[in-house]
């Protein structure tokens, strides 16, 4: 239905009119996705009967909180949206072994392994870092000894075994935090963490190739969708765009208070209108902003830290109608601005296939 919509859409170059219209097409936000709602999904044995129908309802609601854990391990690919309720107690079943197998590998190594064992100090050491500070805010990470920073920290570390080669940078953290606190199980977070990391693994590559192609692609974005914006930033050198470097890398993790971040995550697993949705959460954002950046000539060092002071002030749900907006109207234009493979951009075998 995106086509009908973008069919009654007046062309026009005049930015002004357009604004009107992004804030006029997207649709009101609905009340998340409950457990009686959820059920007619399902058929007896557990399956998802229609994938498209069941990710349209979350893009628009999101999910209630008690019934995440179920339905975020669906949007991740841990499980298929095809799946028995007994296929994925299997799945389930065989991974926590593996995941023990792999956990097993780091608490093996002794004192006198990790004195020759560089690498793993130096990771070991950033990870111990880095977990004692994340969302210590939240009750269920604040107060000292707590048995759940000890778990991000475990799962963090069998992360950089399971995936050696990307191992542990900063920001990980983030991306695990609210993952633990839905799923409330050690081995269920690690493997649904693997699953993000799937998509969002290239964002923290040492040569940012991942960084680089949103970045790139949200400057082609704005280009089509925003030209005095563009024009301003060139003007101003600002092109890089690297003062959206935080909302790309955590998925705006920290812009949003807890809860929202959640819904906002599982708005984007669901990948319904783009799987670049978050690139026209961008836009949206500075969109709105436009006005006071340009008149106030913001140069990079002034707009890096006007957008890190946004945070917390940003309506959710204004900004989802106004990128659901902007990427109707943006259509194949707006796709064909994201080169391929741009994460989170999933390997082609993992894609839904239904679509």
């Amino acid at each position: 239905d995106s086509q009908k919509v973008s069919d009654e859409i007046p062309a026009t170059s005049d930015p002004v009119e357009f604004d009107k219209l992004t804030l006029v097409w997207g649709k009101p936000r609905q009340p998340p996705l409950g457990f009686e709602e959820w059920s007619t999904f399902l058929d007896a044995e557990g399956r998802i009967m229609d994938s498209k129908a069941l990710r349209k309802r979350i893009f628009y609601g999101g999910v209630e909180h008690n019934l995440r854990k179920e339905v975020w391990k669906i949007l991740l690919g841990c499980y298929e949206f095809d799946s028995t309720y007994a296929e994925r107690e299997y799945v389930a079943s065989i991974k926590k072994k593996e995941y023990e197998t792999i956990k097993c590998q780091w608490q093996s190594i002794s004192l006198e392994q990790a004195k020759r064992f560089t690498k793993f100090r130096e990771r070991k050491g950033l990870i111990e870092k880095d977990v004692v500070r994340t969302d210590r805010s939240v009750s269920f990470y604040d107060g000292d000894d707590n048995p759940n920073v000890a778990l991000l920290r475990d799962i963090l570390l069998t992360y950089s075994f399971y995936n050696f080669d990307l191992g542990y940078c900063q920001g990980m953290s983030d991306l695990l935090s609210p993952i633990l606190f839905v799923m409330k199980d050690e081995s269920e977070s690690f493997w649904c963490f693997v699953a993000l990391m799937e998509r969002l693994g290239p964002n923290f590559n040492r040569d940012q190739n991942g960084m680089h192609s949103q970045l790139f692609a949200l400057s082609k974005l704005v280009e089509l969708l925003d030209s005095p914006l563009h024009n301003y930033l060139k003007q101003a050198d600002c092109l890089n765009y690297f003062f959206c470097f935080r909302w790309i890398l955590i998925q705006f993790k920290r812009e949003f208070e807890y809860e929202k971040t959640m819904y906002l995550w599982e708005v984007l697993w669901t990948h319904y209108l783009s799987e670049h949705f978050h690139l026209y959460i961008c836009i949206a954002i500075l969109k709105r902003y436009r006005k006071k950046i340009v008149d106030e000539e913001m140069d990079f060092d002034t707009l890096l830290k006007f957008i890190n002071e946004l945070s917390g002030q940003i309506d959710l749900d204004a900004a989802l109608r106004d990128a659901e907006a902007l990427c109707i109207v943006a259509g194949e234009n707006g796709a064909a601005c994201i080169p391929p493979g741009t994460p989170p951009s999933l390997p082609v075998e993992l894609l839904y296939s239904d679509d």
